[in-house]
């Protein structure tokens, strides 16, 4: 028996994805994008792995959440740890894995109504 209703109002969900786009409820993005778990999603100038900043990270701290979920694109891939320094000194969690298990993973968080955020790459053809 499931005590637990099924109601996430207000809570951005991630409805599908796929390599090229990432769909926030009826909503499709086909550029890297940060999900917070309530509010706008943002646009995340981050064109591709290689191409990422401190700014990058910095942008997601004024969020405020508990834990960031990146998505590397379509493979695992690590940042370097002096990228993630903005969310590490404001006790900032962060999980690294590919978009597509990121996503998954923030739609559990987000479901249990956790203040979560997903950074997630949607890198071109050429990546």
């Amino acid at each position: 028996m499931k005590f637990q209703p099924d109601t996430t109002s207000g809570v951005n969900l991630i409805s599908r994805h796929d390599e090229r786009r990432v769909w926030v409820g009826a909503t499709a993005f086909d550029t890297s994008l940060v999900v917070p778990w309530q509010g706008e999603v943002l646009a995340w100038p981050a064109p591709r792995f290689e191409a990422l900043t401190a700014a990058h990270f910095e942008r997601i701290v004024a969020l405020a959440p508990e834990v960031v979920i990146f998505g590397s694109g379509k493979r695992l891939r690590f940042p370097h740890p002096s990228l993630l320094r903005a969310l590490i000194e404001a006790r900032i969690g962060v999980e690294t894995m590919d978009t597509a298990a990121a996503c998954r993973t923030y739609n559990v968080l987000a479901s249990e109504q956790r203040a979560v955020a997903a950074a997630l790459l949607i890198e071109g053809d050429d990546a």
